[in-house]
């Protein structure tokens, strides 16, 4: 289609896009479902890259990210964003409400809100578009992070409707929705990497990453409870709220207006009962005084507003006995000691284990078998043990010893520097490690083998039939039918998963290889970058520091798993099988050796290509993108509204500042 066409079609799918995410997150009434939706996108997306110039900063193709930044300016709030003051009891609430009755009287309304647990954020809207996201900071000036806000979906960033005001200020929480949470941890866990300890953590790390594209990946959620502004036409803070619902914020459906303290103690104490059963984490209540007007009466201390105050629930605890400690052992031999306790009713949940994270925790409680010890969740998605009741110590107890040898193969346990836990380095032979990579090989993300779960690859090993994961790929029906609770359409099943496995491509093989702190996407770039398996096995450590986002751990760890001789005889087997061990003839198409050698830094806004496309050109064609720069980088790729910080420096070291076509070139000259 033409260049009007195209203008008319955009617009059509950007208004069609926008109203159902109003729709899913406004009204919590999805029209469509998320594969129609992001069909639309997709068309979308595919529009603007055929007509660039015809993109908007806030065109709905923004959510998936793509801007790669290693600073964030700092922006000064026009508002400070003041901390709230913090109550914990019914009479630190009932002294709030005297103190606010002095000054406004009696004729008054309490706002009631769940504080949501994540990080604060400011949404500055001119004319209905999103124009900037700052986080708190220290309160007085925080972080811009907009193009991160870009990708939160929840976020609106054209307003719906009307009678929004010209220019205001929207405040909120951007946190994690638990089911995400879990899935998250579960992928770092697969890469061998620590898990996030909670929600909150993950959040926060989350909205200050460098690359937009990876937080688009990690699908944060918001709630927006505040609006800000000069002559607002609003007499009270719930009727704003339900006013910015129309225009398109997400507006939590669990707010109340209440009378009196009565009203706020049976907010209160419902929550109290339910935050459990929410899919995010709370971790407490907001009361705020309705009326704006009495809020301007009330006004500000020098750190929290008079007119609100938080509740916050004490951390959800229960006391129990200690019944004995014990160790597992992880796909990546990693030791995690695991308590074992009498079961005890927590935040819903009968509890009967829970962490005790590493030896450096062991010894910092002097935990000992049968001592009475206090069990908590709070922020944390799995209970951890935080203290031990002294006073109820059993005399002649013994304090518990982290094990010298892995449980379960006895060999000597290593610490290697740097790191807290105690790692089993038998990887050949510890049962758990050898099942544990299995199932990580025959995983969804990895090599996709339905029918391959844990009991039956604990089947398949206790048959001896499995020792690594190359042995899947000697299996037959016969030796499978035998085994408890199978016959011959689930062996026939098994069997054909392995056989469709071979069709997996390179980058997934690699993932699934279970290479210590080697994820889905740093497979893909390693993949990308050494395009074959012969390539990468023979890597010297400076090639592999020119591949993006591989520092010197994962480099080693490439190293020490090809030159383990085990693990190259299970490659080579794997290679012999005919596993896809180098991209295909139509993906090495779209690579060259371009620019082999060179590094480069992108900065600025551009035309034809968005941030994360090119980077992959960089990538494909043998080249090196890093966020900031140095004396060695070759080229800096700039484009509109570049930092002067940026170019004074690229000035100083000398290197050469290249356009957006310039780059273009570069490769089409292989």
């Amino acid at each position: 289609m033409d260049k009007k066409e195209a203008e008319k079609e955009i617009a059509r799918l950007t208004a069609l896009i926008e109203e159902h995410n109003y729709k899913y997150y406004a009204l919590s009434q999805p029209a469509i479902s998320d594969y129609e939706f992001d069909k639309l996108l997709e068309k979308l997306i595919q529009l603007e890259k055929e007509h660039p110039d015809l993109v908007k900063p806030n065109s709905p193709t923004q959510r998936v990210g793509g801007f790669v930044s290693k600073e964030f300016k700092q922006v000064k709030h026009k508002y400070p964003m003041l901390s709230l003051a913090n109550t914990y009891s019914e009479e630190e609430l009932n002294d709030f409400d005297e103190r606010v009755r002095k000054v406004v009287g009696d004729d008054l309304e309490y706002c009631c809100e769940l504080k949501y647990d994540g990080l604060s954020i400011s949404l500055i809207y001119k004319n209905g578009d999103l124009q900037q996201a700052i986080t708190r900071g220290d309160g007085t000036q925080g972080d811009d992070i907009t193009v991160n806000a870009r990708t939160i979906r929840s976020i609106p960033l054209k307003l719906h409707g009307q009678g929004f005001p010209e220019e205001f200020e929207m405040r909120g929480e951007v946190y994690l929705p638990l089911k995400i949470f879990d899935k998250i941890n579960k992928e770092r866990e697969d890469a061998g990497d620590e898990p996030f300890a909670n929600p909150r953590n993950c959040a926060s790390g989350t909205l200050k990453m460098q690359d937009s594209a990876e937080v688009a990946r990690r699908k944060l959620d918001s709630t927006l409870y505040y609006i800000l502004g000069e002559n607002l036409p609003y007499q009270e803070h719930y009727e704003s709220l339900e006013h910015a619902r129309k225009w398109g914020f997400k507006i939590s459906e669990y707010t109340e207006l209440v009378k009196d303290m009565k009203g706020v103690h049976n907010f209160i104490a419902k929550w109290e009962k339910k935050r459990h059963d929410l899919p995010f984490d709370i971790d407490g209540i907001v009361i705020k005084v309705n009326s704006f007007k009495q809020q301007q009466m009330l006004g500000l201390t020098a750190k929290s507003p008079r007119w609100a105050v938080a509740f916050k629930y004490q951390a959800e605890r229960a006391s129990t006995s200690l019944n004995s400690v014990s160790f597992q052992v992880g796909r990546t031999g990693i030791v995690t000691p695991v308590a074992n306790l009498h079961p005890v009713l927590l935040a819903g949940t009968v509890v009967k284990r829970a962490s005790l994270y590493n030896a450096d925790s062991i010894k910092k409680l002097d935990i000992r078998v049968g001592d009475t010890v206090w069990v908590e969740k709070g922020g944390e998605i799995i209970p951890k043990v935080t203290e031990v009741d002294l006073s109820k110590r059993k005399p002649h107890s013994v304090p518990v010893e982290f094990p010298a040898n892995c449980p379960e193969c006895q060999t000597p346990l290593i610490r290697r520097e740097g790191e807290a836990g105690y790692v089993c380095p038998n990887e050949m032979n510890c049962p758990p490690q050898i099942k544990g990579k299995i199932e990580h090989f025959v995983a969804r993300r990895a090599m996709n083998i339905e029918s391959m779960g844990s009991e039956t690859i604990d089947l398949l090993f206790k048959a001896n039939l499995v020792h690594t994961i190359a042995d899947l790929y000697d299996l037959t029906v016969e030796q499978i039918i035998p085994l408890e609770r199978m016959a011959e359409k689930s062996a026939t099943n098994i069997i054909a998963g392995i056989d469709e496995s071979k069709k997996v491509p390179f980058e997934r093989v690699l993932f699934a290889l279970g290479i210590r702190h080697i994820g889905e996407t740093s497979a893909k770039k390693l993949a990308y970058h050494f395009k074959n398996m012969d390539a990468l096995e023979k890597a010297t450590t400076e090639q592999l520091l020119n591949v993006a986002d591989v520092g010197e751990i994962v480099a080693k760890s490439i190293q020490e798993f090809f030159s383990n001789a085990h693990n190259k005889k299970i490659v080579e087997k794997l290679r012999e099988k005919g596993l896809n061990f180098a991209l295909n003839s139509e993906e090495l198409a779209l690579f060259s050796n371009a620019l082999e050698g060179k590094t480069f830094v992108i900065s600025g806004v551009f035309a034809k290509h968005s941030r994360d496309e090119m980077v992959n050109m960089i990538e494909k064609n043998g080249g090196k993108h890093v966020g900031s720069i140095s004396a060695k980088t070759s080229y800096i790729i700039a484009g509109e509204n570049m930092g002067p910080a940026k170019a004074d420096k690229a000035k100083k070291l000398n290197i050469p500042l290249i356009t957006e076509d310039e780059f273009v070139k570069m490769i089409e000259n292989k």
